[in-house]
């Protein structure tokens, strides 16, 4: 029976890439390792399978179903479009696969949700589901700013509160900005848990591409297909005038613009400076002329039919995933994992279950 170690944190935060990270050195210190990601999340009912499954499945050369590795789904409106579906069903449901996926490994890796406390109104949340399976869990920071941190510390004191058994801390995808402060300040403020280490940001990793907006959106890709790999570093809405938007245009480099279809002015302009991609919502279709510039530029123009704020909305959660055959991002996790990460809580814990 697998030791089971729960990976939470909030959206961002980087969870598969440190369930990743875990997997390839234990696998190379001789451990069989299994995934489980009990909740998948669409914001979209149209949205795909989830990629992190995918990754993970092929990584650890998984030979399971990707419903026994993912078998419960959720969107933001679970609830209501699940009335009918009791609880119990679906911890059954999760308690099953838990017990397949432990059978013939030494560590079970489980990954939260999009956020520690999604899926409470069926006991599913981390908390929950980590003191139902006696797992360990792992706490992934994403201190971007002060706020995060008191997130971070909140979502701490609430799981020991609760009878959670915490091995440690991870502060992950930590921006050069933020490096210091997290390695004095930040670091500081992790009270009676062990700091298994700080993991700098990796553009290479964490930085989505276009495709990763495409997907999380739909909608329509009116111009240059063919360049969806582009990289987004940067968020411009573009609801005010051409001349008040100017300086943020240009001060926004690899960007994603969001504008409404009727704004080909707008549209033109974010072209001729630093654009990864033209997002057109309300469904309104552009000039011509925007077309043929994306097309010159290689930037390519989607169009969804939501209204601008919804667009942004259903952009919260976009995230770069690592691609299973992608070996320059499994290159950089191994020597990252070597260099800034501490995994002795982790096989202290393997071996105190594995005498037991």
């Amino acid at each position: 029976m697998a030791t089971p170690v729960y990976l939470s944190g909030n959206a961002g935060s980087g969870k598969t890439a440190i369930s990743l990270s875990l997997a390839l050195k234990l696998k190379e210190k001789g451990y069989s390792v299994s995934y489980f990601k009990p909740q998948g999340f669409q914001q979209l009912p149209s949205k795909r399978e989830d990629d992190d499954l995918h990754l993970m499945k092929k990584a650890l050369s998984l030979n399971v179903p990707g419903e026994t590795i993912s078998p419960v789904l959720l969107t933001p409106s679970y609830l209501s479009s699940n009335s009918t579906v009791e609880s119990n069903e679906l911890l059954e449901k999760l308690d099953a696969a838990f017990q397949e996926l432990s059978a013939n490994s030494d560590l079970l890796l489980i990954e939260g949700s999009i956020t520690p406390f999604i899926g409470s109104c069926y006991f599913m949340d981390d908390y929950s589901l980590s003191r139902r399976w006696n797992a360990a869990m792992v706490q992934i920071i994403k201190a971007d700013d002060d706020f995060e941190l008191d997130n971070t510390l909140i979502y701490k004191k609430y799981a020991e509160l609760s009878g959670v058994s915490l091995l440690g801390c991870i502060f992950n995808n930590v921006s050069p900005e933020q490096w210091e402060i997290t390695q004095t300040l930040y670091k500081s403020m992790i009270e009676n848990t062990p700091v298994m280490g700080i993991m700098p940001r990796r553009p290479e990793i964490s930085t989505p591409t276009v495709h990763e907006f495409y997907k999380d959106l739909g909608g329509e890709v009116l111009a240059a297909g063919e360049h969806m790999n582009r990289k987004v570093e940067n968020v411009v809405i573009g609801t005010m005038t051409v001349e008040s938007a100017l300086r943020h245009l240009r001060r926004s480099a690899k960007k994603a613009v969001i504008t409404g279809g009727d704004r080909s002015d707008m549209a033109l302009t974010a072209l001729e400076t630093s654009t990864s991609v033209i997002i057109l919502t309300g469904g309104l279709y552009p000039d011509v002329k925007v077309l043929s510039r994306a097309e010159e530029k290689e930037v390519p123009v989607i169009l969804v039919h939501y209204d601008t704020y919804t667009t942004v909305e259903n952009l919260q959660h976009v995230y770069r995933s690592i691609h299973p055959d992608n070996k320059e991002a499994f290159d950089i996790l191994r020597k990252d994992t070597e260099a800034y990460l501490d995994l002795t809580p982790v096989y202290n814990y393997i071996q105190d279950n594995s005498s037991k």
